[in-house]
């Protein structure tokens, strides 16, 4: 029984990795995305003998890049994603697909895991990483990105996503192609022309990273459309601050968390209790 989901969101998502199915996404582009995720996750702990685990796996674009690290590696995905990330992982016979949610998720002692951009999109955020690290050993590595509350940000930028905000839950609601076809132009008209504008400035030599959008100024026009659409697309979506993301992972029996202070945020891997 799958409880803790929300299906419109996990069509939504299928629908979306369908579409972008990363086919386009240049291997150094994916190759630098996993590196601002995985920069803090410590490799010395899992081998070529762990058994880990994606949750909410999406298209398979991480697990790509996991996959030759380890023997086994449990694709989770819900939505139908989990058929294209199928065919985007189809060279690796240590990869795993189930199509499943994350309460549903029952392979237990494995050596590591991660979560990166799905948890904030579960109804309960909190009981969804708890059964995440409830299948890991004591001792495993437990890697985590959920959106932040903009607590790093001056307070102007909130209410310009809260803007942003009113638009996505209207959007987002539509049917699939015209929710397709208004994200792409809010891409094309929003945040391609302020990512070119951050890049821009940064040049001349000011600080950009407080500028909306800024984080794809040296981003490709497929990774930028991608985002649109699950910005805008994504009918549930929450955020955390720094402090309650701490909170959560301390009571869910994660211990040793450690946050990186680049982008994206945030993004936090801890240690299974003993």
């Amino acid at each position: 029984m799958k409880t803790n989901i929300d299906i419109k969101t996990v069509k939504g998502f299928g629908d979306e990795w369908e579409r972008f199915n990363q086919s386009e996404l240049e291997l150094t582009e994916k190759i630098n995305g996993f590196n601002l995720y995985f920069n803090i996750f410590p490799w010395d702990k899992i081998n070529s003998n762990s058994i880990g685990f994606d949750a909410g796996c999406g298209s398979g674009r991480w697990a790509s890049l996991v996959a030759p690290k380890v023997k086994t590696l449990f694709c989770v995905d819900p939505s139908s994603a989990i058929q294209v990330a199928k065919r985007n992982l189809s060279d690796f016979n240590n990869c795993i697909f189930l199509n499943e949610s994350i309460d549903e998720f029952s392979k237990k002692y494995n050596d590591f895991g991660y979560s990166l951009g799905v948890l904030h999109h579960i109804p309960d955020t909190k009981a969804a990483l708890q059964n995440c690290v409830n299948t890991l050993k004591p001792g495993a590595p437990f890697l985590l990105y959920l959106y932040y509350s903009f607590d790093n940000k001056p307070f102007w930028y909130f209410y310009i996503w809260k803007l942003s905000d009113y638009f996505r839950k209207i959007i987002s609601i539509l049917p699939n192609g015209l929710r397709y076809l208004v994200s792409q132009l809010i891409a094309f008209i929003v945040y391609v022309p302020l990512a070119k504008f951050a890049k821009l400035i940064e040049k001349i030599g000011f600080n950009v990273s407080n500028l909306p959008l800024s984080s794809y100024k040296n981003n490709s026009l497929y990774t930028i459309r991608t985002d649109a659409l699950d910005r805008f697309g994504t009918r549930l979506e929450q955020r955390f601050s720094k402090n309650e993301i701490y909170n959560m992972m301390i009571e869910s029996d994660l211990t040793e968390i450690k946050f990186s202070e680049s982008i994206p945020f945030w993004c936090a891997v801890g240690i299974k209790k003993y």
